[in-house]
C-alpha cells in the first residue's frame, strides 16, 4: 500500500513516495520556556511518520532547528536578565529530556541558529544577487512582487496575509519595506541585542531565513517534506519557499505537512497566551507511553482540545495493551491507518479491538512507540 499524506499546498491527500532516505525538516521550538503538549504532538506526529517509513524500509534524516535567536528569545532573556545563549542552553536541555522521556527518535540533526551564521550570510547574497531582495535602513528585505508564486502554500488572499503578518511578527507597517508584505532577511539590532558583521551592517537574521540555510546546509537543494505547526504556514513557511527557490532556482520542497493547533479551554495553546500544559509537569505524574497515547488518540490535522480527563482514559488504555501481552495481532492494520494520512486514531482503534478480543498487540504498539 503506498502512503498518502495531506499535502497543504495541494490541498489535498496525495500518495507521498519518497526515495530510499527520506529528507524531512521540521521547524523546532525557540526556547525561551519548557516544551509544551502543543509542541510535543507537533513531534510525536513526526515521530510517528518516521517510525512507519523505517518499518516500510525507508531511511529517514529528520532536521529539526532550534531558533536561539529572535525577538521571543531576547526579549524573555532581557526580561530575566540573563545571556540569550544561557537561556537557550538551559531550556533546551530540559525539552530534550523531555522528549527522550516521551521515547522521541533523535534527530539526524538539531542544528540552532546561531550555528549558522555564515550559512544565513551566504544564503541572503543568493537571494540577492537573484534580484528578489533590496538593502533599505540598514536591512535586508524579500521583494514579495518578485515572486509570482508567492502564497502557493498558504493559498491566501492579501488582506488576510497582512493581518496574518501584523500578528506574527511580519511588521508591515516597517516604513524601510517597499511592499508592506515583504519580509525582513537581515536586521539592524538594538543596542541590548547580539550583533553579527555582514555587508550590509551589523545585525542579526530576520525569522525566516534560518530555515532556510539551516534546510540547504543540512538536506540540500530540495527536501521530501518540510513540517511544523499549522500557524507556520503562513508568513514562516510561504516565506521560506519564497526565498528557498529564488536563491537556488530549485523547488524546496516536495510535500508540505503541518500539525493542528491544541487549545486549552478553546484558545490555541502557545507560549505567547500563556494557557500552557507542561510536558515535564505530565511526566511527574504519568506514564509517558501514556502521554503518547493521549496525544494519538487525536488525528494531527484536526484542532482539539486539551482537558485533564485524557490522561487518566489513556492511562486505563495503556494498562489494557501491556496486559494482552506479546503478539503481532492488528499490526497490518495499524500499518494501514498510517498510510492513510497517519489516521493514528484508527491504529488506536484497531488496536483496542484486538486486545479486547484477547489477542497480543505488542509489535502494533511498538510501531505507535509505545513499549
Amino acid at each position: 500500500m503506498v502512503m498518502r499524506l495531506y499535502d497543504t499546498a495541494r490541498r489535498e491527500v496525495v500518495p507521498f513516495e519518497p526515495g530510499p532516505v527520506v529528507k524531512m525538516y521540521t521547524c523546532g521550538i525557540t526556547p525561551y520556556d519548557a516544551a509544551h503538549v502543543g509542541f510535543a504532538a507537533m513531534v510525536l506526529t513526526y515521530d510517528i511518520l518516521q517510525r512507519r517509513l523505517r518499518d516500510l524500509g525507508h531511511d529517514t534524516q529528520l532536521v529539526r532547528n532550534v531558533t536561539d535567536v529572535d525577538d521571543s528569545i531576547l526579549g524573555k532573556a532581557r526580561e530575566l536578565g540573563v545571556n540569550f545563549l544561557d537561556l537557550a542552553v538551559e531550556e533546551m536541555a530540559r525539552i530534550d529530556g523531555n522528549l527522550r522521556d516521551l521515547g522521541i527518535v533523535p534527530c539526524f540533526s538539531e542544528p540552532r541558529a546561531t550555528s549558522a551564521i555564515p550559512d544565513i550570510l551566504g544564503f541572503i547574497g543568493m537571494v540577492l544577487e537573484s534580484g528578489h531582495a533590496y538593502q533599505a535602513g540598514g536591512a535586508v528585505y524579500f521583494s514579495v512582487s518578485s515572486f509570482g508564486e508567492f502564497g502557493q502554500i498558504s493559498h491566501l488572499e492579501r488582506d488576510e496575509m497582512l493581518r496574518l503578518a501584523a500578528e506574527r511578527g511580519g511588521h508591515p507597517d516597517d516604513p524601510n519595506k517597499r511592499d508592506p508584505l515583504d519580509f525582513v532577511l537581515w536586521q539592524p539590532s538594538q543596542p541590548d541585542e547580539p550583533s553579527w558583521q555582514s555587508l550590509w551592517g551589523p545585525g542579526r537574521p530576520g525569522w525566516h531565513i534560518e530555515c532556510s540555510a539551516l534546510a540547504l546546509r543540512e538536506l540540500g537543494t530540495t527536501i521530501d517534506l518540510h513540517g511544523g505547526g499549522s500557524d507556520l504556514i503562513f508568513p514562516h513557511h510561504e516565506c521560506e519557499a519564497a526565498q528557498s527557490e529564488t536563491a537556488t532556482g530549485e523547488p524546496f520542497v516536495r510535500h508540505w505537512m503541518h500539525v493542528a493547533m491544541v487549545r486549552l479551554g478553546g484558545e490555541k495553546m502557545s507560549k505567547s497566551l500563556g494557557n500552557l500544559v507542561f510536558v515535564s509537569d505530565l511526566l511527574k505524574d504519568w506514564d509517558p507511553a501514556a502521554i503518547r497515547l493521549a496525544i494519538g488518540a487525536h488525528h494531527y490535522r484536526t484542532p482539539w482540545d486539551w482537558e485533564d480527563a485524557l490522561m487518566p482514559a489513556a492511562a486505563e488504555r495503556l494498562e489494557r495493551w501491556r496486559a494482552a501481552g506479546d503478539g503481532d495481532a492488528a499490526l497490518e492494520e495499524v500499518r494501514a491507518a498510517l498510510d492513510d494520512d497517519l489516521d493514528t486514531p484508527r491504529a488506536l482503534a484497531a488496536i483496542d479491538a484486538a486486545v479486547a478480543a484477547g489477542q497480543g498487540v505488542s509489535r502494533a504498539a511498538a510501531l505507535l512507540g509505545i513499549a
